[in-house]
């Protein structure tokens, strides 16, 4: 079994609720989504990756395992387009593991065995050229509920960028709320697109983001750490 791959390295986690902790990410590459704002395009395509074997991805992990690690984050492109490559890593290491999704690809996200955080994206229409379409959300919305079920440790991060309307925001959490099985144990993550520059004056709106969702979820406004500290 092989499954194409763009990098396998240790860094600090740079987004979501477990910044700052060492965690070894696996980068698949392929996408079944193609977002404006990404900042991994050369993901995108899986021909950019190299096809790698199960064991040849468990010993670039332990090449690079540090006493301070104890997650392995499987991240893209869209990792999930590899259930089974993934269950068979999963199945051969002690490290825990955290799946960063678009979680478009529910049936694929259920299929994978053991998964002890995700981190799901929440797509914006305003995140596409002109191909946004409702089933992006409403997969999502099925993923949320799955992963829920199973009482996977999940949270959920909404990229927003200096032209996001408060008004979209409060839409998409309205929705969010209404179809998802167990609002209360989900936490939302608003990640300010970067370059934070970019934000000039309009940073003040992420108050107003925060507590439109605060209506609804537990939230937290969280940058790319990682791209202020300058590292991978």
């Amino acid at each position: 079994m092989k499954a194409p791959i763009i990098e396998i390295f240790s860094s600090f986690q740079g987004e979501g609720l477990f910044i700052g902790q060492r965690q070894i990410f696996v980068r698949f590459a392929g996408c079944n989504l193609n977002c404006s704002y990404c900042d991994t395009n050369d993901s995108k395509s899986e021909k950019s990756g190299k096809l790698m074997t199960v064991d040849d991805v468990l010993a670039a992990i332990e090449n690079v395992r540090t006493p301070d690690c104890h997650v392995i984050s499987f991240t893209g492109g869209e990792p999930s387009l590899y259930p089974e490559f993934i269950n068979e890593v999963a199945r051969q290491t002690d490290l825990k593991i955290l799946l960063e999704t678009n979680g478009t690809l529910p049936e694929k996200i259920d299929f994978i065995e053991k998964l002890d955080i995700v981190s799901l994206d929440i797509k914006l229409p305003e995140h596409f050229n002109n191909d946004f379409n409702e089933d992006i959300f409403i997969n999502e919305i099925k993923s949320v509920n799955l992963l829920m079920a199973k009482s996977i440790m999940l949270y959920c991060k909404v990229v927003v960028l200096p032209s996001t309307k408060t008004n979209l925001i409060q839409e998409v959490m309205e929705k969010l709320s209404n179809n998802i099985s167990s609002k209360n144990k989900l936490q939302i993550i608003i990640q300010p697109s970067s370059p934070l520059e970019d934000w000039g004056n309009s940073n003040s709106k992420l108050f107003e983001f925060s507590e439109i969702v605060g209506q609804y979820f537990e939230v937290s406004t969280i940058p790319q750490v990682h791209k202020i500290l300058n590292i991978e």
